[in-house]
């Protein structure tokens, strides 16, 4: 292979951080459990203690009605017993766990006295300095159960994060994870190697969150466990990162990233959608930026041929939409004539940013009828030779220009020579989704002092069309503040 002029420069994977509460999932099947309180905070701990599998004796004097539907459901199914006003020591006695709903502070430190005597952990609902352990918020698929904790900081801060993460999560994944229980020998005794198996997994994986809970079959997967014992099967997955912001990355490129053993990534792609990798995964930069030390294309292929030659599951991040001026069309073609499977995952193009961040319409019936995207950048530097000027200067339709700083005034001089009038609106974007984001307004013919105005390594994106006219007035126009990123992705 021939030596780039950069290398990949490979990212460690960051050190796991502080954590404020260690998580831990208690098998409380079959084992006792006491609840002090009869009211509904109480109902709804001692309902989650039940569906854990423990037997839950509730003491109070006094029930709600919450806690009395409870038990009256839960003494059907043998799980909840109303035993008694006041949890003692004896109550206590081989307990595994103890919840409790006290009054005030004097009552919660009796509560917590009688737990150190019976050495059996605590929990005083809503008193956090009175716990031994948390509950927090729970994403249930069981057998595959999430929990999450805000240190007893902000509970509905906690409950936001797992709306979030239920609407990640198909429901279906509890299926899978049920036919992973059940499997899990099976793949042991046929997969004799720990490589093997991890192929198996990884891709059984990618089948709960793509296909039905029916999706597989006995036949099915009697074919998978002998393909991943006959040795690994690389492949290759083009995802767009979107503009910048990680909250624009879709939820397959999410999965995808998390499934990754290896990611190649551009200089656009921001530090925070790689944060959302799989942390084991190795993350390599490929570069490629104009004027600039950069890895060469043919390297690039090289790098993913033989990666994916090895067994690998190859992620190529590319910013925006892999299929927009990302080359992508190259990549594909040489993977396939390598016989490497390969798809692609698109992702949200800079143009769409760009309309979503001025609140445009790209395509508005009384401003344009049809939207091009433009490269201003030829793999020589220069504006492309052979674009179609005539075409790009109908006053009808939407130009967005990719890579178009360096090329601004030429590519401006050019339309208004095919007939466009001068005064066409235009806009001069960088930085879009980013936190240095900056939207420029303008005219066509001023395009040139617009662009030599961009400073900084931001990418730059070009708009020319009457739906920007009410931007081009003004100077300098920068982003509202952001708003909360999609599914809990930051």
């Amino acid at each position: 292979m021939t030596e780039p002029m950069r290398k990949p420069a490979e990212a460690a994977p960051a050190r796991l951080g502080a954590l404020a509460k260690l998580p831990v999932f208690l098998d409380l099947a079959g084992k006792p459990a006491v609840v002090a309180g009869g009211t509904a905070a109480a109902a709804w701990k001692a309902e989650l203690l039940a569906a854990a599998g423990a037997e839950v004796a509730v003491f109070a004097d006094a029930l709600d009605a919450e806690m009395q539907a409870l038990l009256a459901r839960g003494a059907a199914a043998g799980s909840l017993r109303h035993t008694g006003a006041a949890a003692d020591a004896a109550a206590l006695a081989g307990a595994a766990i103890f919840v409790a709903d006290a009054a005030d502070e004097a009552r919660a430190e009796a509560f917590v006295r009688l737990a150190r005597q019976a050495g059996v952990p605590v929990n005083v609902i809503d008193r956090p300095a009175f716990c031994d352990f948390q509950f927090g918020s729970i994403v249930n698929r069981s057998p595959v159960v999430v929990g999450i904790s805000t240190d007893g900081a902000a509970p509905i801060l906690g409950q936001a994060i797992r709306r979030r993460i239920e609407a990640m999560l198909p429901p279906a994944l509890a299926d899978w994870a049920g036919l992973a229980k059940r499997i899990r020998d099976r793949v042991a005794i046929a997969l004799a190697s720990a490589a093997a198996r991890r192929r198996f997994w990884e891709r059984f994986s990618d089948w709960a969150f793509t296909r039905p809970a029916d999706g597989m079959n006995e036949e099915a997967l009697a074919a998978e466990i002998a393909g991943a014992a006959a040795g690994p099967e690389g492949l290759v997955t083009l995802v767009g990162a979107g503009p910048g912001d990680a909250g624009y990355l879709t939820l397959k490129g999410l999965r995808a990233l998390q499934s990754a053993d290896v990611i190649l990534f551009d200089d656009l792609v921001d530090e925070d959608v790689l944060e959302l990798a799989r942390r084991e995964a190795r993350r390599m930069l490929v570069g490629k930026r104009g004027h600039r030390e950069s890895c060469r294309q043919e390297d690039i292929n090289d790098l993913m041929v033989k990666l994916a030659r090895q067994g690998k599951h190859v992620v190529r991040l590319k910013s925006g939409d892999p299929a927009i001026f990302g080359r992508a069309g190259e990549e594909l073609a040489l993977l396939e004539a390598e016989g490497i499977p390969a798809t692609v995952i698109p992702g949200i193009t800079a143009a769409s940013a760009m309309a979503a961040s001025l609140r445009i319409s790209l395509t508005h019936r009384d401003c344009a009828q049809s939207v091009r995207f433009v490269t201003g950048h030829s793999r020589h530097g220069r504006l492309p030779e052979d674009l179609d000027w005539r075409c790009l200067a109908d006053p009808r339709a939407t130009t967005v220009v990719y890579m178009g700083g360096r090329t601004a005034s030429e590519f401006a001089r050019r339309l208004i020579e095919a007939g466009l009038p001068p005064d066409t609106p235009a806009v001069l974007a960088s930085g879009l989704t980013r936190p240095d984001e900056v939207i420029r307004g303008g005219e066509v013919r001023g395009l040139g002092a617009l662009a030599e105005q961009a400073s900084g390594s931001a990418p730059v994106l070009i708009g020319i069309g009457r739906m920007f006219q009410d931007v081009r007035h003004q100077a300098d126009r920068r982003p509202l503040p952001a708003t909360p990123a999609p599914l809990g992705l930051r």
